[in-house]
């Protein structure tokens, strides 16, 4: 901030391993949303290092970021991001269009297709974010995130915007993809109903890691 160096992560160390679905949790202002953005090669850290699938991550340019989110790490947001006059298929195959050049349209159509099918949307492909609910939005932003086979998945307060019922039923698919696709799975949250839906609870507090306990039961 200007000529004043505030620091946001102090000394975090940790391992996530493949396949593991783990939730960050923290009030605002805790680190836990800094945390996201470096592990998911948006930032680079100003110090430490960041291995991710045998890669120094901290040592990339912005290019060599980006082609490490390109190809291995899926995002979704609290607040859908989708393209407003644009279908739920047109949106779930746009990232095809900047990474997978050697697929030609129909094979995009159909893997977009693919992916509304597993998140419930078949009924849904033609119809704009106007006209789809809260809950159907994310799908689709789960259906797009996906849609590059990623080996991450971030989410950051996927269910911020939704009710209970479509909360849950956002949790019950990042559970599926977890356990039946094998997807590693970071959730950003500060509901801990939510983040018991995880089977790793990782606590940050002021900027440190203060707990990183496994869930009961899961």
């Amino acid at each position: 901030m200007g000529d004043i160096s505030l620091p946001v992560l102090k000394g975090v160390s940790l391992s996530i391993g493949r396949g593991e679905m783990v939730a960050l949790t923290g009030v605002s202002g805790s680190g836990k949303s800094t945390l996201m953005n470096i592990l998911g090669c948006l930032d680079r850290p100003t110090g430490g290092e960041y291995w991710l699938d045998g890669t120094e991550i901290s040592k990339l340019d912005n290019d060599g970021r980006a082609d490490i989110r390109n190809k291995k790490i899926g995002f979704v947001f609290q607040n859908f991001n989708l393209l407003a006059r644009t279908t739920a298929l047109e949106n779930v195959i746009m990232p095809l269009g900047y990474t997978a050049a050697h697929l030609s349209q129909k094979q995009m159509i159909e893997a977009g297709k693919a992916m509304l099918e597993r998140v419930g949307l078949a009924d849904r492909m033609d119809h704009e974010p106007s006209r789809l609910s809260g809950g159907q939005q994310q799908r689709v932003a789960i259906a797009r995130a996906l849609v590059n086979k990623p080996q991450i998945l971030f989410a950051d307060e996927p269910t911020g915007n939704l009710d209970t019922r479509m909360s849950d039923e956002i949790m019950r698919l990042f559970r599926e993809i977890n356990e039946k696709e094998g997807v590693t799975i970071v959730l950003v949250t500060h509901e801990m109903d939510v983040a018991m839906s995880a089977k790793r609870i990782i606590k940050l507090v002021d900027g440190e890691i203060a707990t990183d306990e496994l869930v009961e039961g899961r």
